[in-house]
């Protein structure tokens, strides 16, 4: 067999799952149809870690749950943002009253912990910056937020460094069954292997024929990422509840910047998205705005497919919002039945720490100072919103699974996500890449293959 295990799908949980496997003596590999890994995660620098109490299905709420308790201890050896923060969801008519009167009655009966249901006056002793009108109110001291790109560059670096092969660029088309194992076929080679993880939703192969699973159509939640102008600041996420499954939420980033994040069935612009905002924060208006954007609010049910695990395949099936905060959970429990069918033992030489970086925007001046003597390059700023050094692009190329793409740069630094939106510093990372991976800037692309940033160079002839 050329591996143990192969992977399919290098999203949080397929990297998370890498990170679970790569601590037992196994050959393990990883493919990934994109260029880079975790492709799958969020734009938004933010992610909420929840607690179970908001699901209906409890399967979720236990995966939720699970993970809320393990990602403390994840993040800090990984050197992951991570912060607790209050949770409060309002109601302001009788509706939204008893929605989150049932919310808590299920999230009591599954024996969550530190959740409140509250009246206005404790309500806004907790959060005295929401200036809506409040009837009741649910409150969770459970809820963190961490970074989910950071998260997953941290897992498939750990796996990597302990022996984690990531096959990227290269799409599977086809899995069989064959004795003892399996035949994994791509567009670039064929594998054999003892056991198949596949973590791509909606993708189907021979061996899945038998296999039908209804996705829901997921909501939009449409964000808009404020400015340092507001004023109106919340120190706990904050949900106006709409209906069952509509709503507004007021939360702040890891990096410290506002959101504001409206989910609706309805198509919405920038206007629509502007006026509705004003019911969390009245003074906002359009010179607030720093940038618009929207993603998916997957409510799948996530289900770990398991029925053949022994013939070798396990399928993760659903997308959903919660993804970032069951990753653990869900890498943890096919972990366990893994090592339980192969019988392996644990890896002596497993390395369980990443390789020091720095962001430069958070050091201090004699920190600063001394990273400078060590490396020049952390003095300059090619960033200037947001105080990204080159010192810090060069590094997120040179490391393991390093940036190839201006959009990696972007994930790894924050570089681009200021208030110029990379007006000044696009032109710096695309040359900054080109002398690192050795290629032309015209080579450089954006996110894949067919997204070159620079069509050639002005005024260039093959001969004069």
């Amino acid at each position: 067999m050329d591996y143990d295990v192969l992977i399919l799908g290098g999203g949080i949980i397929g990297c998370s799952v890498a990170y679970e496997l790569s601590k037992y003596n196994l050959n393990i590999a990883l493919i990934e149809k994109d260029f880079d890994i975790a492709d799958d995660v969020s734009f938004v620098n933010t992610a909420i870690v929840y607690d179970g109490s908001e699901c209906k299905d409890n399967l979720m709420s236990y995966l939720e749950n699970m993970g809320n308790m393990m990602l403390p201890e994840i993040t800090k050896k990984l050197n992951v943002p991570f912060k607790r923060v209050g949770h409060l969801t309002i109601a302001d008519n009788d509706e939204t009253v008893r929605i989150i009167e049932e919310n808590y009655k299920r999230a009591k009966s599954r024996g969550i912990d530190n959740i409140y249901l509250i009246d206005e006056k404790r309500a806004r002793e907790i959060e005295p910056n929401y200036k809506g009108e409040i009837k009741k109110a649910m409150y969770s001291e459970n809820i963190a937020v961490t970074s989910p790109y950071d998260l997953a560059i941290g897992f498939a670096e750990i796996a990597y460094d302990n022996g984690v092969s990531f096959r990227l660029e290269e799409v599977v088309l086809d899995i069989q069954s064959i004795a003892k194992g399996f035949k994994v076929t791509t567009n670039k080679n064929k594998f054999t292997c003892r056991f198949v993880i596949n973590t791509t939703p909606g993708e189907h192969y021979t061996i899945d024929q038998d296999k039908d699973y209804e996705q829901k159509n997921a909501l939009k939640t449409y964000y808009l990422l404020l400015n340092d102008e507001i004023k109106e600041k919340t120190s706990n996420i904050v949900v106006k509840l709409k209906n069952e499954e509509e709503f507004i939420i007021q939360k702040n980033t890891v990096n410290g910047d506002t959101l504001i994040g409206i989910n609706s069935n309805n198509s919405l612009g920038f206007m629509k998205s502007l006026k509705i905002a004003k019911e969390m924060i009245n003074s906002i208006s359009r010179k607030h705005v720093k940038d618009i954007f929207y993603d998916n609010h997957n409510q799948d049910r996530m289900i770990i497919d398991d029925s053949r695990k022994n013939k070798g395949y396990i399928k993760v099936m659903g997308n959903h919002y919660g993804e970032v905060t069951i990753a653990p959970a869900v890498s943890k429990i096919i972990c366990d039945e893994i090592i339980d069918k192969l019988n392996c033992s644990l890896n002596k030489n497993f390395v369980d720490k990443r390789r020091e970086f720095y962001r430069f925007r958070e050091l201090s001046n004699e920190e600063r100072n001394e990273l400078i003597s060590l490396d020049k390059r952390y003095g300059k700023i090619v960033c200037l919103c947001n105080g990204i050094s080159e010192g810090e692009i060069v590094d997120c190329i040179r490391r393991p699974l390093g940036a190839r793409t201006v959009e990696g740069v972007k994930r790894r630094t924050g570089a681009t996500f200021g208030t110029c939106h990379g007006a000044y510093c696009i032109s710096k990372i695309i040359n900054i890449l080109a002398r690192e991976l050795e290629k032309k800037p015209t080579e450089i692309v954006e996110d894949s293959k067919n997204s070159k940033v620079l069509a050639s160079r002005i005024k260039e002839f093959d001969r004069v």
